[in-house]
């Protein structure tokens, strides 16, 4: 446990943009679990729908700094790809 008082401070700004990168990751995973359940059922109309709430979560992710760019792209090409499969 630090004994500096900017370091205490640090320690509470860390723990406070933990939780913050953990709320957003915690969101782009919830959308992807709900396409790829949309994608299951075959339901394309559904599948359409929950695909660009996916992606726009995990544009999202990227812009907050918890993806990394390429990841994020990698992310939506595999999404995009499971989508195509119901046409």
């Amino acid at each position: 446990m630090p004994n500096i008082k900017s370091a205490i401070k640090k320690v509470r700004v860390i723990e406070t943009k933990t939780e913050q990168n953990n709320m957003v990751k915690s969101a782009y995973k919830t959308a992807v679990k709900a396409f790829e359940a949309a994608v299951a059922e075959g339901d394309k109309s559904k599948a359409e729908k929950t695909f660009t709430e996916a992606v726009k979560k995990v544009d999202q992710a990227c812009t907050k700094g918890v993806l990394k760019a390429n990841t994020a792209s990698r992310k939506k090409s595999a999404l995009a790809k499971k989508l195509n499969t119901l046409k």
